[in-house]
């Protein structure tokens, strides 16, 4: 006996040892071993190979689990006969491909196959018993026995969720039979360790977390719900899209797991309250058949008002439509795997009928409940005694009852029965041997494994594929729009493709019907967005979705919604008044043409004019008493000065130039120090005239012009020594201060080194205070036209300018800056000119008969 009989001889004798501990009643000896059934929910096709299908149609109500469950048949009372009514298609597409095959001449040629249809009502326990019965084969079911000796079953496509699979695995692994589960990918399936005969026809949905974050960002959804299955594919699935909706700033605003079935209401109730409590108004489903099941059934009772579902193709609660209101699902979005429409289903439909095939139990069922009449005496619709029409076709059963074109778990079905047909077709050639022989070979199915794992269910074989299994990967999701209508009328519509992989996603929005609670797309954030102006502050403790909108600092702007940082705008623009952009600076200075410097250009020149007028005044009255008492030659020098002053604030106006910026300060500061510099000269003059009028005195030889002259120069050549030193180690020049004004880029000069010009105007106010003080000491010497109060009232004026300029001029800058030192020039030559020459001009032109020697020898002898 070889190794490979061994290993059934030994599995059946396990098989069967179980059975007789279980069921001591059924011993041998006491009863023949078998399993006596009155109902047996099968419809087989014969064929030289037999595929056995393990399909659901209807939902059985869950009971307790006793041995003597094997003993009775199913009751029809506990059988919802219109829930999953839709998943009749599995059946249809088994038969379908299964005659595809058979009239193909290349594919298993002088190879028929067949099937054997199974029902296991969505329940584990009765997965089990039907592998009980398919590996019995014909007649009565015998654990461990097969009655059937020519072995014609070789391979099970079944398992419309993971959790048959497993059930049906636990029975058929034994036997090492290839098992082919339709149902979605899950991990679970996929340990080779445990069940290493299950080959998963679902795609793997490595990509569809990737898929649902496109879908979020095309809408905005940044706060997500998520309710996912509590199995380990649910949790792999948690992760990844956990961290892509971290990667690009989405927030899960909970996570719920639900189970495959809810033990109590505590549990119902948590789900949907946090649901309906979330702030969150997009959820996205995902799940095994069995929870999305349980879901249904939930969503079906409790209506998330505000709340738009996202899910895929797995959760097809359109099948669970037992007094289902399907309004509760209008317009949720689906994931769905892009699939080719199989050609010749339609046509296959319509060769489809209970009188072509009496014998099939499924299509008579079917056919009684959706037409809602009775093919026979004995009906699976009692309540209903009409007759059904001959005339009544597949071409008129309601969508909601079946779709006329594969798609979702058909598909895959469709493909399992593609992908044994290839691999027993190059086993076939492999062996070289009849089909008769190797159907009679106990070890077919074990030599089906190697085959299964290198064929492609469309291209066909495929070396590369050896060793990595049957799962395929689809790259690409099309988006479905599930749309209830009154009388039980749904549609699944196509209304976009996403390619995650490519991040690249297409959507027809106005296709998409909405929830009724929506009138236009939904909103789902945890936060309104910031506008352009404002950036995103986080909140301590919150996810990163949820956060506060702070204005942006002064200086800088967010040009985009919901920005993280603001920005600097650049040196040349500044922010608008919204902080929402940067605008060009324009490029300013102090000009004539704006209207304070028309205002300090009209002053200047009016002053100058109004000196040249004083001047003309003095030199036309030069023989005068008034003017001769008061050293006319220094007059002269103090008014032209005085003129050069206030034209000097002119250099200050217009658009600064690198010699204008060299000129201004040394030109002001030069004409200025010559305007003290006469002062201080007559102010000494008017004090030695008084101290050389006594008898002897030495101080007659200073009241020269020549002396006053000595000293202007001696003064003015001081001043021009600091500006030449100035220029010649740190000269002044053109800058653009772009930080001056806010909205402007000022033009202007820098004094390069405010040490050296702080020394130029420290020395301008040395001489106006040893002037003042002077002038001060002489206030009161006694003579008529005595000018030292005027000196005195004029340096006054000069020095309270000049100190108050210097804290003025620190504290601004830019035009402000400029204009505060013309303002200063101006006042203070205006101040000596009034205080000095007002007084002599008020006695020349209006009191003339005062201006004689005779009034001034008089006021002399008093």
């Amino acid at each position: 006996m070889g190794f490979g009989k061994l290993q059934i001889f030994f599995s059946r004798l396990f098989v069967f040892l179980i059975f007789q501990f279980s069921f001591p009643e059924y011993k041998m000896g006491q009863h023949p071993c078998q399993l006596k059934r009155d109902y047996s929910p099968t419809y087989t096709k014969e064929g030289d190979i037999v595929i056995g299908a393990f399909l659901s149609l209807y939902v059985k109500s869950d009971y307790k689990m006793v041995k003597d469950s094997f003993k009775y048949s199913p009751a029809w009372v506990m059988v919802h006969s219109e829930v999953m009514l839709k998943h009749y298609q599995h059946f249809l597409t088994v038969q379908f491909a299964v005659d595809e095959i058979n009239k193909d001449p290349h594919l298993l040629p002088n190879v028929t196959l067949g099937y054997q249809l199974l029902n296991n009502f969505h329940q584990s326990h009765l997965a089990v018993e039907s592998s009980l019965i398919w590996l019995s084969r014909k007649g009565p079911t015998i654990p461990n026995y097969s009655c059937d000796r020519q072995h014609k079953s070789v391979i099970a496509i079944g398992g419309m969720s993971s959790k048959l699979s497993i059930a049906m695995a636990t029975l058929l692994s034994v036997y090492k039979v290839p098992q082919l589960s339709y149902g979605s990918f899950d991990l679970v399936l996929s340990d080779e360790v445990l069940y290493p005969y299950v080959y998963q026809l679902g795609s793997r949905e490595s990509t569809l977390h990737l898929a649902a974050v496109q879908l979020m960002l095309h809408f905005g959804w940044t706060w997500v719900g998520l309710v996912i299955s509590d199995d380990l594919t649910g949790e792999q699935f948690f992760r990844t899209l956990k961290e892509e909706m971290a990667w690009n700033g989405i927030c899960l605003a909970f996570t719920e797991r639900a189970p495959e079935l809810f033990q109590k209401e505590h549990d119902e109730f948590k789900l949907l309250s946090t649901i309906l409590q979330s702030s969150s108004n997009v959820i996205f489903i995902y799940g095994n058949t069995n929870s999305l099941g349980e879901i249904s059934e939930l969503l079906n009772v409790y209506k998330l008002h505000g709340k738009m579902l996202i899910t895929t193709s797995s959760w097809d609660f359109s099948a669970y439509f037992e007094n289902m209101i399907l309004s509760n699902f209008h317009g949720t979005l689906m994931f769905s795997h892009l699939e080719k429409e199989i050609p010749g289903f339609t046509d296959f439909l319509r060769s489809v009928h209970p009188r072509v095939n009496p014998e099939d139990i499924f299509l008579k069922s079917f056919w009684e409940i959706v037409f809602n009449c009775r093919l026979s005496e004995i009906s699976s619709v009692d309540i209903v005694h009409e007759r059904c029409y001959e005339n009544k076709s597949f071409a008129d059963v309601p969508p909601i009852y079946l779709n006329k074109i594969i798609i979702g778990k058909s598909s895959n079905i469709y493909n399992g029965v593609y992908l044994f047909a290839r691999a027993l077709h190059h086993m076939l050639q492999t062996e070289a041997k009849d089909v008769s022989e190797l159907a009679a070979n106990p070890l077919l199915s074990w030599k089906l494994h190697h085959f299964l794992k290198c064929v492609d269910p469309v291209y066909g074989f495929k070396d590369e594929l050896c060793g990595n299994g049957t799962s395929m990967t689809t790259e690409a999701y099309n988006i479905l729009n599930f749309k209830s209508f009154p009388g039980r009328f749904s549609v699944e519509v196509k209304v976009g493709e996403v390619i995650p992989q490519e991040k690249v996603l297409s959507i027809n929005e106005e296709d998409i019907d909405w929830p009724e609670d929506f009138p236009q797309i939904p909103t789902s954030i945890c936060s309104v967005a910031c506008s352009p102006g404002y950036r995103k502050q986080s909140l301590e403790g919150q996810p990163i979705c949820c956060f506060d909108c702070t204005l942006c600092p002064d200086g800088k702007i967010s040009n985009k919604t919901d920005a993280i940082e603001c920005m600097q705008c650049p040196e040349d623009q500044y922010p608008s008044k919204e902080k929402d952009r940067c605008l060009p600076k324009i490029v300013t200075y102090l000009a004539y043409e704006e209207t304070l410097g028309m205002i300090l250009a009209s002053a200047a020149l009016c002053f100058s004019i109004l000196t040249t007028f004083v001047l003309g005044v003095f030199v036309m009255h030069r023989d005068t008493p008034i003017v001769k008492a008061n050293n006319c030659s220094l007059s002269y020098i103090l008014l032209i000065s005085l003129t050069l002053c206030f034209l000097s604030s002119l250099l200050f106006i217009g658009r600064p130039t690198p010699a204008i910026c060299i000129l201004r300060q040394t030109t002001f500061a030069i004409v200025f120090t010559v305007a003290i510099a006469s002062i201080l000269a007559k102010t000494i003059t008017v004090v030695l005239a008084f101290r050389a009028t006594k008898p002897g005195s030495k101080l007659r030889r200073w009241l020269g012009t020549s002396v006053s002259y000595f000293l202007i120069f001696i003064c003015t050549l001081i001043q021009m020594c600091l500006c030449g030193i100035w220029l010649g180690t740190y000269p002044p020049f053109l800058e653009m201060d772009i930080y001056s004004e806010f909205s402007s880029i000022v033009i202007q000069c820098n004094e390069s080194s405010l040490v050296t010009f702080y020394c130029v105007l420290g020395y301008m106010g040395f001489l106006a205070l040893v002037s003042f003080t002077l002038a001060f000491l002489a206030r009161n010497l006694p003579d008529t036209f005595n000018e030292a109060k005027y000196l005195t009232f004029s340096m006054l004026v000069f020095c309270s300018v000049w100190i108050s300029f210097l804290p003025a001029y620190q504290s601004t800058k830019g035009k402000t800056m400029v204009a505060m030192e013309i303002f200063s020039i101006l006042v203070s030559s205006a101040g000596i000119l009034t205080c000095i020459f007002a007084p002599k001009c008020y006695v020349i032109l209006l009191c003339s008969d005062r201006n004689t020697l005779k009034i001034t020898k008089n006021k002399a002898d008093h």
